[in-house]
This record gives structure tokens, C-alpha cells and sequence, in this order.
């Protein structure tokens, strides 16, 4: 399968202003891009790439002051499959994890593993099966106790109120999940990036960047979503951390104001794209945020 996914997004900055950038495709999808993406700014300025603690490509620029514009488009190949489920995926004690993964167990400026949630972790889910069965109880438990809301969106909402307020947007779904899953000794990180609506009814909604997260199990890191807890199709990955304040899409040193944001992902039929020419399909699709 192809899918098309990139973004235009415009700001108002009154002073020049340094900015970190985190909008590219994580540079594991790079062997499955058809069509190189290629970040357009405009007006132009200079584009210094580098690769983070995290693995995430990144960009540094110095924008002057006035209206900026930020473009990427790409084409990737995907497998055209839903998410990988291994139900019997076992949960490693924390003396056997690798070392890299250990960071991951730890609390984050967004999930406070050292809150009361760790005594509500081990009530709600001491008794289920560890491993797979647990996570999967986590992700039924947040996306039944959250209601999701995204005009009640806030960037500084941490896991602990989550769960207290019991409302929120994909990110927060994901903080309450991802804490809950350390409390109970599974490795669990933060992910982001483009998922469209392919396999499942399209949202009356705009077009947004979700999130996700991954958690360490039997030996390798697998996707989970407790906002749409299901297996989707198509998930793109940008950047992942332990939270969402390590994957910002942009962060900047000094003012601004978002003026525009377009975002897309959509599927396009193999052998129909003019990869010389892709300005005849842009456009936005509505998908879960």
C-alpha cells in the first residue's frame, strides 16, 4: 500500500526567533519513503538537521520575524496491515530488561509515575495476566475511562489529571496508559505521527497528528492505542520519547502564534502517483486525532 502524508503549517512570529523542528518521518521509515520528503520554509532560511537522544530526526532554524510557512509532503510504502498483536508476548522482570529500555520505566515531566497512580495501577491490574494480557487491560481501562474531547485540549495536563478530570485528547489517553504501564514494570514509551483513516469510517473531524505508544514486551517494543483500541492500518511514524514533551513537533524560543495548520494522510493507489509531480493531490482527509 502507498499513503501520501504531509502538512503545511503557518505561524506568526513578531521577533526572529530560534526553533527546533521535529517533522520529518522517523528515520526508520526511510527505507519504506517512495517519494523523499523535503521541508519547504518559507520565506527560506538555512535547515540544520541532527538526530536526538531519542533516534528522532530534527531540524534547527532561525526565523525571522512575519509570517513563516513550514511544508513536507512524502509518499511511503506501508504493509497495508493492521496492528501487530501478539497476545501471548510476555512481560521480562525488570532485573532482565536491557539497560536502554530502563528510562522507560521511569516517571516523565507528563507521567508521574510517582503519584497515587501507582496504587491505582496495582488494584485495577495487579491481578491480570502480566505480559500482553496487562497492557491490553490497561488500554481497555483508559479508553473506557476517558472521555475524549478535543475542544477541552490542553498542553499541560499530566496523566494524574487524566484520570481525575477523565477527559482529553489522544495524548492524554496515551500519558494515562503509558503511566500506568510503568507502574506495573512495562517498559512503555511515547509515540507520534500520521494515521489516517484507512480500514475504518472516516470522523467528521480535521485532520491532526496522532499519537500512540509502545511498550516493551517479550523482547521488542509494540504498538498500542488506547484512544482507538483497535488494530489500525497505516500508522506513520515522526518521533517517539518517554511523553509528549519530548516529541514536540515545533518548539520555539521566543513568540509566536499558530496561524494555519493542514494536515494529511490518505492512501493513493499504486502505479496512479506522478512521483515528478505530487501538487495535483494534495489535500486534507478527516482522521482520528
Amino acid at each position: 500500500m502507498l499513503i501520501r502524508v504531509g502538512y503545511e503549517i503557518a505561524f506568526e512570529s513578531p521577533e526572529p526567533a530560534a526553533m527546533i523542528l521535529m517533522l520529518y518521518t522517523h528515520p526508520l521509515r526511510s527505507p519504506t519513503i517512495r517519494k523523499p520528503e523535503h521541508l519547504q520554509i518559507e520565506p527560506f532560511v538555512p535547515v540544520t538537521d541532527f538526530i536526538d537522544a531519542y533516534g528522532n530526526r530534527c531540524a534547527r532554524v532561525f526565523v525571522p520575524s512575519g509570517r513563516i510557512v513550514f511544508r513536507n509532503d512524502a509518499v511511503v510504502t506501508d504493509s497495508g496491515l493492521p496492528d501487530l498483536r501478539v497476545p501471548n508476548a510476555s512481560q521480562q522482570a525488570v532485573q532482565d530488561l536491557p539497560c536502554e529500555v530502563l528510562q522507560y520505566l521511569l516517571a516523565s515531566r507528563y507521567c508521574e509515575v510517582d503519584s497515587e497512580l501507582k496504587d491505582v495501577a496495582w488494584t485495577l491490574f495487579g491481578r491480570s495476566q502480566p505480559g500482553w494480557p496487562r497492557v491490553q487491560a490497561i488500554c481497555d481501562f483508559v479508553h473506557q475511562h476517558i472521555r475524549f474531547d478535543y475542544m477541552k485540549a490542553r498542553a499541560n495536563r499530566t496523566a494524574l489529571e487524566v484520570y481525575r478530570e477523565r477527559h482529553g485528547v489522544c495524548r492524554d489517553f496515551m500519558h494515562l496508559a503509558i503511566t500506568f504501564c510503568r507502574n506495573c514494570n512495562i517498559p512503555a514509551r511515547y509515540c507520534t505521527g500520521y494515521l489516517g483513516d484507512i480500514g475504518v469510517p472516516p470522523v467528521a473531524a480535521a485532520m491532526d497528528f496522532s499519537a500512540w505508544f509502545e511498550a516493551y514486551l517479550g523482547g521488542q517494543w509494540y504498538a498500542f492505542d488506547a484512544r482507538n483500541n483497535v488494530p489500525r492500518i497505516g500508522r506513520v511514524l515522526m518521533a517517539r520519547g518517554r511523553d509528549a514533551a519530548d516529541v514536540a513537533l515545533t518548539t520555539t524560543f521566543g513568540a509566536n502564534t499558530l496561524k494555519s495548520f493542514k494536515v494529511w494522510t490518505y492512501e493513493v493507489p499504486d502505479g496512479s502517483v506522478d512521483f515528478g509531480n505530487l501538487g495535483s493531490l494534495a489535500g486534507t482527509t478527516n482522521a482520528s486525532q
